[in-house]
């Protein structure tokens, strides 16, 4: 059985790790190096780097930071940002990344997940979509959850998937920082959608929202947090022996 993946994320703005609640109100809290080289160490399974004002600011991913960050990690990193041409990932995989997220980049310009997979493979390609509720309808967002593109949500993460994009990160802008729990709503609506690995992202407050997620939506392949791990509120050695305990298969 394929085991389930914690995966911390780093918001990095100027160089430093933030964090809010629906996507807004962003505060401070360390250094992405540090970070990465404490998750990389105390059993993370991934961990993702966004610099999440690349696209809003118009410009390209800082490759200093990210360099030295990857660096200091020894499991699958994947890095998102100002993603947005074929040569925008290179130059990222360079930088030591293992696989690249794009959003508002593929929006602009939809070739760019085929491209990039053909060229690197769709296991390099992964697609984040940052997606909220809209008259009842899944709604694709832009630049940092700040832009409502008017696209569905579920026809727009079809459509990548048949571009060759590898993976989904779903993040509900809905509960993303409010530590209510995971979205299973949409995540049961993508994972009926598509056969690539989902990740969830937004919401997680505690370890009975990982146990609710994976037990909810079995086919979810990981749970995707920030604040809860970078604050010190769930340790990920204690997650996984909970995870373990019920039956849910995870690397000890």
């Amino acid at each position: 059985m394929i085991t389930k993946r914690i995966i911390p994320c780093l918001d990095v703005r100027d160089g430093r790790v933030v964090k809010g609640v629906n996507f807004e109100g962003l505060r401070d809290v360390s250094s992405p190096v540090a970070l990465a080289e404490y998750y990389s160490d105390c059993g993370a399974d991934e961990l993702v780097f966004y610099d999440i004002t690349a696209s809003s600011d118009g410009r390209k991913l800082f490759t200093e930071i990210l360099t030295e960050t990857a660096g200091k990690v020894f499991i699958p990193l994947t890095v998102g940002g100002g993603i947005n041409t074929v040569e925008d990932f290179d130059r990222v995989l360079k930088c030591g990344a293992d696989k690249v997220s794009v959003n508002s980049g593929a929006i602009r310009n939809p070739d760019l997940i085929y491209e990039a997979a053909k060229r690197y493979g769709d296991q390099c390609v992964v697609l984040s979509a940052d997606i909220k509720r809209v008259n009842g309808e899944f709604r694709v967002f832009a630049k940092g959850g700040r832009v409502d593109t008017g696209l569905e949500a579920i026809s727009w993460i079809r459509r990548a998937v048949e571009n060759g994009a590898g993976e989904i990160v779903v993040n509900s802008i809905d509960t993303d920082g409010v530590k209510g729990g995971f979205d299973l709503e949409m995540l049961r609506a993508v994972c009926d959608a598509v056969k690539v690995p989902v990740i969830a992202s937004g919401g997680a407050g505690k370890i009975s929202d990982f146990i609710d997620l994976f037990e909810s939506v079995p086919g979810v392949d990981a749970g995707l947090a920030a604040s809860i791990f970078h604050f010190g509120e769930v340790k990920i050695a204690d997650l996984k022996a909970e995870m373990k305990k019920n039956g849910i298969p995870t690397r000890i």
